[in-house]
């Protein structure tokens, strides 16, 4: 899912958009199986007792309302948050988005931005993802988990701060860079 042109600036181009990396949804879905499992089991056992119908059937009725609930808590909620979370990286700015109901987000100009860096451990490298610091002139670092490729995010914002410095040594930010070189 791309995203969305209208909040971008006129002229604005994005340069990278990511959702969070898909291993902070393999807790929600571990605990989906887990549940699902327990569930069938207990279905199984109720329907081979010797309930009355009418009981036998209540307790169906419980055993799939309490699995549909777990199901929309823990898994239909982490999945809609992973697909409403965006980091989106712009010739301008950093923008993250996250956020359902209640959304919440941050601009970075990319003028502002003084350090990148990035983190991440042996899982997090072999599943190619980590964590994005980004720290600008007066606020405290920001940290952005789960990104997928951080080294390829970090080296693009890096490129893109780069870019944006040398626009402010060159305001011309057209043609040739050199000194004094003009069309």
């Amino acid at each position: 899912m791309a995203y969305p042109r209208e909040n971008l600036a006129p002229d604005e181009r994005i340069v990278l958009h990511r959702h969070p990396h898909w291993k902070s949804l393999l807790g929600p879905f571990l605990l989906f199986l887990l549940v699902t499992l327990i569930a069938g089991v207990l279905a199984g056992m109720v329907g081979q007792t010797q309930f009355p119908s009418g009981v036998k059937f209540w307790l169906l009725v419980v055993i799939g309302v309490l699995w549909l609930l777990v199901f929309l808590w823990f898994f239909v909620r982490p999945l809609t948050r992973w697909k409403t979370t965006h980091f989106v990286l712009t010739d301008r700015r950093v923008i993250y988005r996250s956020g359902v109901f209640t959304r919440s987000g941050i601009d970075i100009p990319i003028r502002r931005i003084n350090t990148v860096e990035f983190r991440h451990g042996v899982i997090d490298r072999i599943l190619r993802t980590g964590t994005l610091v980004i720290e600008s002139a007066s606020d405290d670092p920001l940290l952005f988990h789960a990104i997928p490729q951080v080294e390829r995010v970090h080296a693009l914002l890096y490129h893109e701060v780069l870019d944006a410095q040398d626009d402010e040594d060159y305001p011309t930010g057209r043609g040739d860079r050199r000194e004094g070189h003009r069309r």
